[in-house]
């Protein structure tokens, strides 16, 4: 393997320390709170079973606590699976995961500066990991690059109105409470923006898809702890560094509940995910055709049956 020089970027939305910092303070529990990462693993891991290709290498890039690799269960043929973290406890986790069907590897590593030789994998998978990413367009050239030609890069992130309830109900309690608001949930990528990201990246053949997931919670306190325990609490690197004010909190529980509660008191919390498939240019793929080079007779189309003697007209 080799290491790539670190891609240069203007902006610092995210914390990647933070980030860090908080999947290793969430590692030691995080069976308690991994149902979201595990519906999204079997859910990006079936795509696998509309593929007729086989992967001997693969690469999990922000694995977590392994998820992908527990859903996988044999799909996509892969012999060969390396899972990599940016937090080194979440690598301890993912290394417990064993398949009999698979070698595996697990490394610390940064998505926003992939160590590993160009066309070094026939997959890339990623679960919601890469909304975390400073330089999402550097990330997704990476992986292009360290894809094989005709490779499959297969990823989720969270996207645009994940959270919205929770966001909406932060920004009012802030701004009744303390006469202001400041950023306390990542600001998330819409599908458009997905989408032209993978067609800047040199990827062909972009699909895009969205999933939404509803997870009911009996108040916002469980809603947070269970992002604590994920290690998806804010990381923006805006965000104030001091600790909330437990009254913005407790009016921020109180909006919750009297803006989104149901008849039994419970509310819900929306989780948009999107999946992106996208392969690694290849010479067998479909190739669109060269302005000007198809041909069709317009009569056919127009009826018009004096067009039988002007031959063929190219459109």
């Amino acid at each position: 393997m080799s290491k790539n020089a670190p891609h240069e970027t203007a902006m610092q939305v995210f914390d990647r320390n933070t980030v860090c910092r908080h999947r290793d303070r969430a590692a030691a529990h995080l069976s308690e709170h991994d149902f979201l990462f595990m519906e999204a693993a079997d859910r990006l891991c079936d795509r696998l079973d509309d593929v007729k290709r086989k992967f001997d290498t693969a690469l999990d890039l922000g694995c977590h606590g392994g998820e992908v690799a527990k859903n996988l269960n044999g799909r996509g043929g892969i012999k060969n699976l390396t899972q990599t973290d940016i937090s080194p406890a979440m690598v301890e986790l993912a290394e417990k995961t064993g398949h009999s069907a698979m070698k595996m590897a697990s490394v610390v590593v940064d998505e926003e500066n992939l160590p590993f030789n160009d066309a070094s994998f026939d997959l890339v998978l990623s679960n919601l990991s890469l909304h975390w990413v400073n330089d999402l367009p550097g990330a997704l050239i990476q992986i292009r690059k360290s894809l094989k030609p005709d490779g499959l890069m297969l990823a989720s992130v969270f996207a645009e109105r994940t959270l919205w309830e929770l966001r909406e109900s932060l920004m009012t309690a802030e701004i009744e409470i303390e006469g202001g608001m400041s950023p306390r949930i990542s600001p998330f990528a819409t599908v458009q923006d997905l989408g032209s990201l993978l067609g800047r990246a040199g990827f062909a053949l972009p699909v895009l898809d969205t999933d939404t997931i509803t997870v009911s919670y009996p108040d916002a306190f469980k809603l947070m702890a269970d992002l604590r325990g994920m290690g998806e609490n804010g990381a923006v690197s805006a965000r104030r560094k001091t600790f909330t004010r437990e009254d913005t909190i407790l009016r921020a529980a109180s909006y919750y509940q009297e803006k989104f509660a149901d008849k039994d008191g419970r509310i819900p919390a929306t989780f948009d995910i999107v999946t992106m498939t996208a392969w690694a240019p290849g010479p067998n793929q479909p190739q669109p055709l060269k302005p000007g080079s198809g041909e069709i007779n317009l009569s056919l189309v127009l009826g018009d049956n004096e067009g039988d003697d002007k031959g063929k007209d190219e459109i």
